[in-house]
């Protein structure tokens, strides 16, 4: 009896134990990398434990390989750059993408990836539960709430913790995932393109800890909270252009009817034009507010397009068990 190759393909991955793999990227987090390794290996006994050193001076590389994990290093610098790579490099069916600062409960991980199977789903976002302000500081936490409410308002409201950096994923997602962002702005790239591409994720509160002593957060509060409103915004452009370019022509538009106001109604009482130059400059702003309407229409039709290219790119990666 003949069985085609998809049949096959399915006896085959159902019989076997799909392949973990936790991705750990690390830039001078000596202090807490070997723990972090240790916890991953008691939960996940069978996976992959890959370390990924980001151009550490103090001897996280040394410590991580010490531990038993497996060492890869990224020389450019950038949490985005690290996650580029590994996604590239790494083969799993399954992947955990976690920090190395010892923040995150290694031990939820086998029930996220057995929700993961279970569910289907593409991605699961550990939202953090801090056990005190010392964990999770409280101007970081007013600006993760800042900026997740402005993507939940732009993108859709799926998602509470975006910023989160304990993460699962199934292989569909990140051998289609086209990674662009260089540094921390990675993971309100990556639930971008999960609500833009309607895809099923999920969330779980977990508990986020203090970092460990010696241990020190690499996030620059307004240099990188800076990049994640400049990536959102570029995410805005190019995946909603409609709305972008909309905007910018009813801001434009506006300000155009304002200023030629007054001078209409000065035509229209004496049929005279005495401010010839405002009237240049209203009509100006309202034909460059017509062009970015006509721009928004005609980008929308790429953005759709570039859309139906990612799903497709998505569609050709068989889900676990297919």
């Amino acid at each position: 009896m003949h069985i085609d190759a998809r049949a096959e393909r399915r006896i085959g991955l159902v019989s076997l134990r799909p392949r973990i793999a936790v991705i750990i990227p690390c830039h001078n987090e000596v202090a807490t990398i070997a723990g972090v390794v240790a916890d991953f290996q008691t939960a996940l006994p069978d996976a992959r434990i890959v370390v990924f050193d980001n151009r550490s001076t103090d001897a996280t590389a040394a410590r991580a390989e010490a531990s038993g994990a497996e060492l890869h290093r990224e020389a450019l610098r950038g949490k985005g750059h690290v996650v580029r790579r590994a996604f590239a490099d790494i083969e799993a069916d399954f992947y955990v993408l976690v920090d190395g600062d010892g923040t995150y409960d290694a031990s939820a991980a086998p029930a996220l990836i057995e929700r993961m199977r279970a569910e289907r789903l593409d991605m699961i976002v550990a939202a953090r539960i801090a056990e005190n302000d010392a964990a999770y500081r409280s101007f970081h936490r007013l600006g993760n709430r800042a900026i997740t409410a402005l993507v939940r308002a732009l993108f859709g409201d799926r998602v509470s913790d975006l910023l989160s950096g304990y993460r699962v994923f199934s292989r569909r997602f990140v051998k289609s995932f086209p990674v662009l962002a260089r540094g921390f702005e990675i993971e309100t790239e990556l639930t971008v393109h999960a609500l833009e591409l309607d895809l099923p994720i999920a969330e779980r509160k977990l508990p986020y800890r203090p970092r460990r002593a010696g241990s020190e957060s690499k996030l620059n509060t307004w240099a990188d909270g800076l990049r994640i409103g400049r990536m959102i915004l570029t995410l805005l452009r190019d995946q909603k252009p409609l709305a972008f370019f909309g905007a910018i022509g009813f801001v434009l538009a506006f300000a155009g009817l304002a200023l030629a106001a007054p001078v209409v109604m000065t035509y229209l009482a004496t049929g005279l034009v005495p401010r010839l130059p405002t009237a240049v400059l209203a009509t100006g702003i309202e034909l460059v507010a017509f062009s970015a309407f006509v721009c928004g229409l005609i980008l929308d039709s790429v953005a759709r397009g570039r859309k139906q290219a990612k799903r497709l790119a998505y569609l050709t990666i068989p889900a676990f068990g297919e």
